[in-house]
């Protein structure tokens, strides 16, 4: 009951940051316009790049180490201050760097200097402490809280595309407020370790092994928007920017499980079970695919109404590069249900690590010649490219562990009620007007449409979802 717990917990906060998006992006759109946008998405690109060096990738490490070893309350502690003591470290190197490439750019530094504010905040995030322990609830009630208050002062005080560098304050400074203000909720959890025990420098090593797939993964995340900045224009940036941010809200909901699944199932491993193990990524690998399936489809096919209405005229170009991009939606529900819930969870960091090094090897060659020649929506198909290979080097590395019929099992009922939703959605989107309302019954009908051919189907998870139901409220009883 606790991981249907911490995955509604988790489920719930992503729904909630679903609709924050449906709320500020047309509004921050139509304001700053494609040009702001793009300023915005090219220059914490490069920001990015800082905060990543500054990671080390000690978050996925973290996350585990803790998850490991969270019934010890004196190794936790001592884990708990040695990990803070070294991002916090690292942190500091990264900003001198900064500092550094500040002083060699010309070309908005207002924005970067405002943008680095995100670097301090990841050096207090403390949120791998709280999913190891699997309390989801802690981080969940803050950030909540942290992007309300984040909202009301982008429609308090970002009125015109002149407030550009207040909407980025606002959206770093609530960031280091969010990540801050989980301290308090460490009383009663850890207790202060004498500084002669501590040895911080034995996380390094393991970090580090996590920060090559980290490096990687930023290639193909982030890279996109600095070559489109750099080689074609800041508005190209925007578009794709645009496109990313509303397959992100759409992923936001599909890899929930994700960051629940990884300390669950590292903590199960470490006691043994390695059956149970591999039953958790079945189960998850159809769950993710159920609800992956039909995302991908619905999106592709109201993406012609959904922008105009969304983002505004203004947008028009996202169009295109979305309907590519929806495709992405699929393949990272696949990828992270085994690299994030499987792979790094059972230690096998070095198959996780050479699948997004593919990948962002993979990006990187298609992204010149693509961007080049094509744009934004150039970087769309490389980004579809570079997934295709991560997806498949993964399921190349587990394939003597497991069983691919169980895995795949039911997986051509999603896709053929997927394409069967997507031709029906689509021939409505045609038919109804251009408007709100026209929208969300396409949405509703879809999502019906859906379950139904599930239901007739007789999809597998359909019978677990009914049986999980009956279970819960027989507890509830009790």
């Amino acid at each position: 009951m606790k991981l249907i717990k911490n995955f509604f917990y988790n489920a719930f906060y992503q729904i909630f940051i679903l609709i924050i998006p449906l709320v500020t992006t047309p509004y921050v759109a139509r304001v700053l316009g494609p040009k702001g946008v793009g300023v915005n998405a090219y220059t914490g690109s490069i920001i990015q790049y800082f905060i990543l060096l500054g990671s080390l990738g000690i978050g996925l490490y973290a996350n585990r180490q803790i998850a490991f070893i969270r019934e010890n309350k004196e190794e936790l502690s001592k884990t708990f201050f040695e990990i803070l003591i070294v991002k916090i470290f690292t942190m500091l190197i990264s900003l001198g760097l900064f500092m550094i490439f500040l002083a060699f750019v010309n070309q908005y530094r207002s924005y970067y200097l405002i943008q680095s504010i995100t670097i301090w905040a990841v050096a207090f995030d403390i949120s791998w402490f709280f999913m190891g322990l699997e309390k989801f609830s802690v981080t969940v009630l803050r950030n909540i809280v942290v992007k309300l208050v984040s909202v009301i002062c982008i429609f308090l005080f970002v009125k015109t595309s002149d407030d550009l560098i207040v909407y980025v304050l606002i959206i770093s400074l609530s960031t280091l407020i969010g990540n801050v203000l989980l301290f308090p909720s460490l009383r009663n959890i850890i207790t202060l370790p004498k500084i002669k025990q501590l040895n911080p420098f034995r996380h390094v090593c393991p970090s580090l092994i996590l920060f090559i797939p980290q490096i990687a993964t930023q290639v193909y995340l982030v890279l996109n928007k600095t070559m489109l900045g750099s080689l074609v224009s800041v508005q190209s940036a925007g578009y794709f920017e645009q496109s990313d941010k509303i397959i992100k809200i759409v992923l936001a909901v599909v890899t929930a499980t994700g960051t629940v699944m990884l300390p669950h199932v590292a903590n199960t491993f470490a006691k043994g079970d390695h059956e149970r193990t591999k039953r958790y990524l079945y189960d998850s690998f159809s769950f993710v695919t159920a609800i992956s399936v039909p995302m991908a489809f619905g999106l592709a096919a109201i993406t012609s109404k959904l922008i105009p209405l969304f983002l505004s005229s203004k947008f028009i170009n996202v169009i295109p590069i979305m309907i590519v991009e929806s495709i992405v939606i699929v393949l990272i529900a696949w990828s992270n249900a085994i690299g994030a819930q499987y792979l790094l969870p059972t230690k096998q960091t070095k198959s996780y690590t050479w699948s997004v090094v593919i990948g962002a090897g993979i990006n990187l060659l298609a992204n010149i010649p693509l961007i080049l020649l094509m744009g934004a929506l150039g970087a769309a198909i490389a980004t579809v490219l570079s997934e295709i290979a991560v997806t498949a080097y993964q399921l190349f590395s587990i394939r003597k562990q497991v069983d691919f019929k169980k895995l795949f099992e039911d997986c051509y009922k999603y896709f053929a009620a997927g394409i069967a939703m997507y031709v029906f959605v689509f021939i409505l989107n045609q038919w109804l007007k251009q408007n709100w309302s026209s929208l969300i019954i396409e949405i509703f009908i879809g999502t019906m449409f859906y379950i139904c051919l599930l239901i007739l189907l007789r999809a597998q998870i359909i019978f677990k979802a009914k049986t999980l139901l009956i279970t819960m409220r027989k507890k509830r009883k009790v």
